[in-house]
């Protein structure tokens, strides 16, 4: 299931939507779609070409550029030059064929940047820099795409090394770093199908399907990995006591999840409640939001943290507290009350009970 969930993640494209993809009913949207029928979705997101120029042969090719700017695929038209006060500075509007969040419009301001301008500017002192709304959100999309890999490896990094010391074992946190990454590729498979694709997005008047923003990866990873971790903490640490006391591992998985499974339940039914809410607000990125983490929050809860984790832990036995001796050597303990010692605590509480039971009452406690 989780697999077949995040299949659309493969299809993932970021991007900024605009009023185009807000519900019909907006007034953003009809005067969007106003402009559009009557002088073609390019209108809603021209690019700005801008440069500076100096002297005759950069004004010579500026002329040129105009026109083959107009015989470049998927270029709608294309405004005049136009030079500053002091004409050391030009540019000029390219309006395309295709709507602000197409892919056609990413894949103009590719080929002019790669192509179209490189060939334009040879043998000048030209620079034509694109700009506009589909050129500033790709440029920002490739920034976070760029960044993504670092950030995922760091917070990933960081829980395994605080579950490593937690719970002295190379298995936990490997399983934890697996279900965390297969839970935000679910959601983001879900969200894909929603917003991307289309799959009742009208119906619950998110408006039609657009791109997915670009800063969605970063904060819904943020959030989900916190709330996993707790999850997790929650989960292992019952088990992780329950080991130490018996060395069973059955007996550990068996008592961790039966002790603690209603917590984790409880506290995801709270947290998807309130993603949810998000969805009633009617603007499309704060829904996006809130489908993304609700999802998130399902599958990692009722499926990855009480079912598959569980059930891995029961197949491996004790190699899910395996650790190398030096490493265990190395580590430092940062347990606040170390769980080896719940066991002595206890025996501990059952020789006092036992004492005062045994105890003869004094007659200086008697009474008169």
């Amino acid at each position: 299931m989780i697999a077949g969930l995040a299949v659309p993640t493969l299809s993932l494209r970021l991007g900024t939507s605009d009023q185009g993809n807000r519900p019909e009913t907006a007034t953003t949207r009809q005067a969007y779609d106003l402009l559009a029928a009557g002088f073609g979705p390019g209108v809603n997101g021209p690019l700005t070409l801008v440069t500076r120029v100096d002297g005759a042969p950069d004004r010579l090719a500026l002329d040129n550029l105009d026109a083959t700017l107009r015989g470049t695929e998927g270029v709608a038209a294309v405004t005049a030059v136009t030079y500053g006060a002091g004409g050391d500075t030009a540019h000029l509007t390219v309006v395309p064929e295709s709507s602000p969040q197409s892919r056609r419009t990413s894949d103009l301001v590719d080929l002019l940047r790669t192509e179209v301008l490189p060939r334009a500017e040879a043998g000048t002192s030209l620079d034509v820099q694109v700009g506009g709304v589909t050129a500033g959100h790709d440029d920002f999309a490739e920034v976070i795409v760029g960044k993504l890999p670092l950030f995922v490896g760091v917070v990933v990094g960081l829980g395994c090394l605080l579950l490593l010391l937690a719970f002295r074992s190379v298995g936990i946190p490997l399983k934890a770093a697996v279900m965390n990454v297969a839970a935000v590729a679910a959601a983001f498979g879900v969200v894909v199908a929603v917003f991307q694709w289309g799959w009742g997005s009208e119906p619950l008047g998110l408006g039609r399907a657009g791109p997915i923003e670009p800063f969605l990866p970063v904060i819904m990873v943020s959030v989900l990995f916190g709330l996993s971790m707790d999850y997790q903490v929650f989960l292992v640490s019952r088990m992780y006591e329950e080991w130490l006391e018996t060395g069973d591992n059955r007996r550990a998985v068996r008592v961790g999840l039966a002790e603690t499974s209603r917590v984790i339940n409880s506290a995801a039914v709270i947290m998807i409640s309130v993603f949810l809410a998000f969805v009633l607000s009617g603007d499309r990125v704060i829904a996006m939001f809130g489908i993304a983490l609700a999802a998130a929050v399902a599958l990692d809860a009722f499926v990855l943290r009480t079912l598959l984790v569980p059930a891995l832990m029961h197949l491996l036995g004790g190699a899910n507290w395996w650790l190398p001796r030096w490493l265990d050597r190395r580590l430092p303990r940062i347990s606040i009350e170390p769980p080896e010692c719940r066991s002595a605590h206890e025996r501990l509480t059952e020789v006092v009970a036992e004492l005062e039971k045994e105890r003869q009452p004094d007659v200086r406690d008697i009474a008169g």
